[in-house]
């Protein structure tokens, strides 16, 4: 066992005599957390901070709120309230869920697939705010404006990507309030947070809720787009069927292209992550 792994392995002992002799492994970290697998089904995360902490207390709360109205399994979090604060929950079977992936999927397991993500915003979308506030349910971070994205961003951005910023920041700088309000929501169903199973070609469910919260509905649907377009194209398909909304697939896919330069500009002073995000921007871009 790696040295780095000793403190958290004495913390989970002490409550689990039992896992002394399990195969721990780290988990690819968030932000704020490290996460370890034990014995493949098990997953201890520790917060690391004050604000890491009281994110893994809402989530536990939030999650608590939302499972009895979901069809989609999600985590069910135990918190060990102590010095350190960790969480323990049994790992959801299955990896994430990446473009080459979907694209390798077969028509029926993508219509599928579409379907059960429909079902599962559609749930979300109909908590109401006071309950889910209750829960510990915050506002999700807000993006910056027009011209903050504008000053951050365009500056790195190479040229052949210009036009697409510019044309996709003056759309931001016009664009209404969402015509459905704010609602509770995901806000993060990028397919590194599916837990898929590949061999059935089916997901299993979605785990980590520390960004979820009340945002623009349709802000909710960007995220698919990371996997495929064409799944976020199922995904509104089928929850306009459950719902009886109509949804704006012209305000989803500018939204899409916003966010994307917004990260660029949030990390306009880690050059580090500028590589990564600009690859994001022309993936997208290159859409038009």
């Amino acid at each position: 066992m790696e040295n780095e792994l000793d403190p958290f392995y004495a913390v989970i002992v002490a409550r689990h005599p039992d896992l002394a002799d399990a195969a721990f492994r780290p988990l690819p970290g968030g932000w704020h957390s490290r996460a370890f697998a034990v014995d493949d089904r098990l997953v201890f995360k520790f917060p690391q901070g004050e604000e890491a902490e009281r994110a893994l207390r809402r989530e536990a709360t939030i999650l608590a709120a939302l499972r009895p109205h979901l069809t989609m399994r999600v985590p069910d979090l135990r918190l060990y309230d102590g010095t350190p604060l960790f969480s323990e929950h049994a790992i959801i079977p299955g990896e994430h869920l990446e473009t080459a992936h979907y694209d390798a999927l077969p028509e029926p397991a993508r219509q599928t697939l579409g379907e059960a993500l429909a079902r599962f915003y559609a749930d979300l979308h109909a908590r109401d705010r006071a309950s889910m506030e209750r829960a510990g349910a915050q506002p999700i971070e807000r993006w910056l404006d027009a011209d903050a994205i504008k000053s951050r961003a365009l500056p790195l951005l190479p040229q052949h990507l210009q036009a697409f910023a510019a044309e996709t920041i003056a759309g931001w700088r016009d664009l209404p309030p969402d015509p459905y309000g704010e609602t509770y929501g995901f806000f993060d169903g990028h397919g590194w947070n599916m837990a898929f199973d590949h061999a059935a070609g089916t997901l299993n469910g979605i785990y980590d809720f520390a960004d979820s919260g009340f945002g623009p509905l349709h802000q909710d649907f960007i995220y698919s787009n990371f996997i495929s377009p064409d799944l976020t194209a199922r995904i509104v398909d089928g929850y306009e069927r459950v719902t009886g909304r109509t949804l704006d697939r012209t305000r989803i896919h500018l939204l899409t292209g916003v966010h994307r330069l917004w990260e660029l500009a949030t990390l306009a002073n880690s050059p580090e992550h500028h590589a990564t995000m600009i690859d994001s921007i022309a993936a997208w871009a290159s859409r038009q």
